[in-house]
């Protein structure tokens, strides 16, 4: 992958958001950060590499539950402080066994038809 990871702008803490996208569904998967050396671990391995800040670990997506996410693309946006990584994944992407993060029952659907 050829990616400027000296061009992405780390927070004070030194992490970056990442959103993880399903690479054929286009299914948002899960909001991560990364740190340099998480980041480097994804570049290099091509498995997504996180920074758990309630762990204050390195948490490589998969490590023990073999549900890893193998990077197809990896993108930093307009302003290079959040990235986009477009994976196929071996399973559930959730702590909980779900397919996304963001599968539960808190949306709201019934929002008012907007005018133009």
């Amino acid at each position: 992958m050829s990616f400027d990871i000296d061009r992405i702008r780390f927070d004070e803490r030194g992490l970056v958001p990442c959103i993880v996208q399903d690479y054929e569904t286009k299914r948002v998967l899960t909001l991560a950060y990364m740190n340099r050396e998480s980041m480097e671990i994804s570049l290099q391995r091509g498995l997504s590499c996180f920074w758990s800040r309630s762990r204050k670990e390195l948490w490589l997506k998969g490590e023990t539950s073999g549900h890893f996410q193998h990077i197809v693309s990896l993108e930093a946006d307009c302003d290079a402080d959040a990235v986009l990584i477009q994976v196929v994944k071996d399973g559930p992407a959730c702590h909980l066994g779900t397919d996304s993060c963001f599968d539960t029952d808190m949306r709201k659907t019934d929002f008012p038809q907007g005018t133009a």
